[in-house]
């Protein structure tokens, strides 16, 4: 069962089918317990600034600790993934767990920079490309907000409240 921190917006289908389709193809491989390791990164700073604040790293380690597929998840994807695809790639699904999955960061709040790995991700190919989009999505959000929030700061000096 979900900690009673659990996110309901966050889900594992807050991805996109291209990820899902890797992981099939991983999967149908037999190569879906092959170690990987992702590093996920910025191209650009926001608001062509000079820098980015960090943020998201909360959100990102309690998406990975309650990665579930729910039945209703399973529901879906039969009725977008192709008909050939077999009933026990579903059931790999709805017993995926994210439990051997490392993540390694930078501390939240820092001040980075484009191309410079954030956050890394270790662990078997097929959990660590299902995470992707999700991650990217929670840290890129969050770090645009911290970074706007900061310049609004800079901007409007520091004896204003």
């Amino acid at each position: 069962m979900a900690s009673a921190e659990y996110s309901s917006v966050v889900q594992p289908l807050l991805t996109d089918l291209y990820q899902i389709s890797m992981a099939y193809a991983y999967w149908k491989n037999n190569k879906h317990q092959d170690e990987s390791a992702f590093d996920l990164y910025f191209r650009k700073n926001p608001f062509d600034g000079e820098f980015t604040l960090f943020a998201g790293l909360e959100e990102c380690l309690k998406f990975v600790r309650d990665y579930r597929f729910q039945p209703s998840d399973i529901d879906y994807l039969r009725t977008v993934l192709p008909s050939y695809v077999e009933n026990e790639f579903y059931e790999y699904l709805i017993q995926l767990d994210m439990k051997d999955i490392k993540i390694y960061s930078i501390p939240e709040g820092s001040v980075v920079f484009p191309r410079i790995p954030l956050l890394r991700i270790e662990g078997p190919i097929i959990k660590a490309q299902l995470l992707e989009t999700t991650l990217l999505a929670l840290v890129n959000f969050a770090s645009l907000v911290a970074t706007n929030a900061a310049r609004f700061r800079a901007t409007t000096g520091s004896d204003k409240t």
